[in-house]
Formats: C-alpha cells, sequence, structure tokens
C-alpha cells in the first residue's frame, strides 16, 4: 500500500481563519469610499457632467446613488447611445418623460431628427429640458418654435443645418447667459445675425462654419469675447452663394483669438482694437488655387494701420507685440516672407507652418548675408518651430537652420515627414549644425503624420 505524501507546509497566517480572527474582521469598518462619502449636491454636479448612459448607471450602484441621476440636472447627449440597429428616438422620449430636470445638455444626432418634426417639438417643450444651459442641435428644416424658449438659460448653443428666416425669429433674440455660440452651415440673413450677436452681451467665443446669406459681420463693442473662428468649407463651385466676406472688430478688449481656416474664399478682417489679441491663424497664400493666385482671393488682415494680404505684409504702420502664436499655411516655404512676419510680430513665440506642395523651383533661403542686418537688430524670440512635410531638401535644411543658429529662446523644433530612419535624422542633424544652435535648450523632434 502506498503511504500518501504528507501536505506541504502551509505558510504562516494562510491555515482556516479562526474564530477569534474571523471577529475581529467582522469588527473593522469596511474600507472608505472616498467618492460615496461625498456630499449630495457634490455627487449631483458629477452625476450631471457623466456621459448620459454612464450617469443613468449611477443608479445600481447603491441605494444612496438611487436617487441622484434624477435629482441631478439632465445631460442628455445621443453620442453615448448611438446605435445603427437601435431606433434613438424612443430612448430619448424615454428618458425625457422619466427625468424630472432641469436640463443642463441636450444633443441628438442629426438622422435621429430627419423627419420627426412632431417629436422634435414635443423632445423641446418637454419640462425635463427646462432651464437648459448647452443646446447642440442639428435640424434639416427649420427650428420650431419651441426652440426659442431657451434664449434665457442657454451657456452654450450650436446650431447646424439649417435656415433661420427672418419670419420665424420672435422678435430682437436675448441670450444674456450665452458664452459659446457656434453656427454650422446655417442660412440667416445678415441682419439677424447680427441681431444674434448683439444679442449675447456675455458671449466668450464665436463660430462661424459655412453659413450663407451675410456678407458681414461686425462685433461692435464685446467686453468678453476672447476667440472668434471662421470657417469654410464649401467648394468655389457655390460662388454665387452669399457667404461672410467681411469681419470687422470695432472693439474687443479680451479677445485672445483670431482663426480662420477657409482657403478657398477672400475675407476680409479688420481689427480696430483688440489689445489683448496673442494667436492668429491661418494665413495662407491661397494655395488650393493654380499659380496664378488673384490678390481678391486671398485673406486681408487689417491690424489697426497694419495690413497683411495672404502672406505678404503690405503695410507695417506699426509692430503688433502682442501676438505670441502665429499658424499659416504655404505652397512654397519661403524665408523672405517670414522674416517680414517676425517684423510684424516682433514677440512671436509658438510658429506652426504646413507646406502644401512640393515645388522644383523653391527659394533657395540662404540668409548669412541677405539678412544679416536683421539678425543684428531683432531679437528673435520664438520658443517653438513646427514644420509639417519636411523632405530635409536644402531649401528647407536653409529655413530651420536660420532658427537654430539665431533664436537664443528656442526650446523645440519639430519636423513632421512622411517617413524616416535613424540614418535619415542623423543626417539631418549634421545638415542643420544642432551642435552649433543658438539655444542649448533646443531640442529637434522628427515626427511622422500618424504619430
Amino acid at each position: 500500500m502506498r503511504r500518501r505524501k504528507a501536505p506541504p507546509p502551509r505558510p504562516p497566517g494562510s491555515g482556516p481563519m479562526t474564530r477569534k480572527m474571523r471577529k475581529l474582521a467582522e469588527s473593522r469598518p469596511p474600507p472608505e469610499d472616498p467618492i460615496s462619502n461625498l456630499p449630495d449636491d457634490l455627487l449631483v454636479k458629477i452625476v450631471s457632467l457623466l456621459p448620459t448612459k454612464d450617469g443613468a448607471r449611477t443608479q445600481i450602484l447603491a441605494s444612496r446613488w438611487r436617487h441622484l441621476w434624477r435629482s441631478a440636472p439632465l445631460n442628455l447627449d445621443s453620442h453615448g447611445l448611438y446605435s445603427y440597429r437601435v431606433d434613438l428616438a424612443p430612448v430619448v422620449s424615454h428618458i425625457l418623460s422619466s427625468h424630472p430636470g432641469p436640463g443642463r445638455r441636450f444633443c441628438v444626432c442629426r438622422h435621429h431628427l430627419k423627419s420627426r418634426p412632431v417629436s422634435v417639438d414635443a423632445w423641446l417643450r418637454s419640462p425635463a429640458l427646462d432651464n437648459l444651459q448647452e443646446l447642440e442641435y442639428t435640424f434639416f428644416e427649420q427650428p420650431p418654435a419651441s426652440f426659442f424658449r431657451f434664449s434665457r438659460s442657454l451657456r452654450a448653443l450650436t446650431i447646424g443645418c439649417c435656415s433661420l428666416p427672418d419670419d420665424t425669429i420672435p422678435g430682437p433674440l436675448r441670450f444674456p447667459l450665452l458664452k459659446h455660440l457656434g453656427l454650422e452651415d446655417v442660412t440667416i440673413s445678415e441682419r439677424s445675425v447680427q441681431s444674434l450677436i448683439d444679442g449675447c452681451p456675455a458671449m466668450e467665443s464665436l463660430l462661424i462654419h459655412a453659413c450663407f446669406g451675410f456678407r458681414r459681420v461686425r462685433i461692435i463693442n464685446s467686453l468678453t469675447i476672447r476667440s472668434i473662428g471662421v470657417l469654410d468649407q464649401t467648394s468655389y463651385a457655390e460662388s454665387d452663394l452669399v457667404r461672410l466676406q467681411e469681419l470687422v472688430i470695432d472693439n474687443a478688449p479680451r479677445l485672445e483669438r483670431l482663426v480662420r481656416n477657409d482657403v478657398e474664399n477672400g475675407l476680409h478682417v479688420s481689427v480696430v482694437a483688440a489689445p489683448k489679441l496673442q494667436a492668429i491663424g491661418f494665413l495662407s497664400d491661397g494655395y488650393k488655387f493654380s499659380e496664378q493666385c488673384y490678390p481678391d482671393h486671398l485673406y486681408r488682415l487689417e491690424l489697426g494701420s497694419t495690413v497683411i494680404q495672404g502672406l505678404r505684409v503690405e503695410s507695417l504702420a506699426m509692430a503688433v507685440s502682442t501676438v505670441k502664436i502665429l499658424a499659416f499655411r504655404t505652397r512654397t516655404l519661403c524665408l523672405d516672407t517670414i522674416v517680414e512676419l517676425l517684423k510684424c510680430f516682433p514677440c512671436l513665440e509658438k510658429l506652426y507652418i504646413k507646406v502644401t506642395i512640393l515645388h522644383q523651383k523653391e527659394p533657395n533661403n540662404l540668409w548669412r548675408r541677405k539678412h544679416h542686418n536683421f539678425i543684428k537688430r531683432h531679437d528673435i524670440r520664438l520658443k517653438t518651430l513646427v514644420l509639417r512635410r519636411y523632405w530635409g531638401n536644402k531649401s528647407q535644411v536653409n529655413f530651420v537652420t536660420f532658427f537654430l543658429l539665431n533664436a537664443r529662446m528656442l526650446e523645440s523644433v519639430t519636423l513632421q515627414v512622411e517617413r524616416y530612419n535613424e540614418e535619415f535624422v542623423e543626417d539631418q542633424r549634421t545638415k542643420l549644425q544642432l551642435e552649433n544652435r543658438a539655444s542649448r535648450a533646443a531640442q529637434l523632434h522628427f515626427t511622422t503624420q500618424r504619430s
């Protein structure tokens, strides 16, 4: 008969729990839950910031959490509920009928609104959306009258893919609390869009994206606006439609960012007074056109008496020392152009450049003799340089070397290439004379478009 092997000795503390040990474990308080120990009013704010699905699921965490979702302002964003296989209209209706309100955010995907005017109107009239703070709404037709009932409570509003005829707008619109306004693919008259903007005395950011029906927008006297963006992705074949051509900023003492992204339609921007303007983009030389680019197609920027057309400084009455960030796109990387822009913006710290086309005939960008006086008289304060579509040819090497060898405050140079290897990097570091850089803190980075 085989003898059974004795079991291996158990390590100390691994044996069965004794009665004394069990009583000791039961007497210890459960581990603290720092989230559940927060007061209800703070938990309610946290729940209202969660995605819709996650906020509703907090009801099953514990009995204490069961009432929090219904007590929190409703955050109904269909992006977290999105599914091709499920009709979200009944889901939205159920959420609105089961939540007592008030509303914090309401955002529904555009394809769930199409051909549902009755449902949309019922949603907007729901008590769950009373005192709504954020509304992101994409219509396929004119918005219902119930849309305008939130004008007194909204903090953020984005309207898209619709028309706002004058006869559908109930008199002068007033959004006393609105901070963020976005108009995307909206057809609206010049009188109505100006009235809408003037009716937002607390507005901090304005976005106009591919809109029609007006040629001119004017910021007359905004004491709160910080950011203005104008984007246009429509084709030039649609030039017969009335589009924004002129933006006038009379007085914006807190404006910091002025971003424009339309490159196919000339836009005239006139800034009379913006003493805190720090970031400008995107300037362009009309890179989507053929070699012959007409002046009226180019972006024109007037900063007081200083005028920039495309990338060319036409008039430099006074340098703009507040601007620290500049972004532009160009067909030809020309150092002469950049030097003129540096004269215009002498305190520039961050420069972002995208080269769109590799030309066979590029400027040589030799600078040691040509820009000797500029280097001697000006202090280049650039800290960050980002150059997209870098090939490492002689013209681009000379361009980057200008900054590496002369910008004493430079911290980072990022060159985006299509692909690279260690041999390419070492070769470029030698050509760029990195060991002789003016700023010992300057770092050279290579990256790809995917990274």
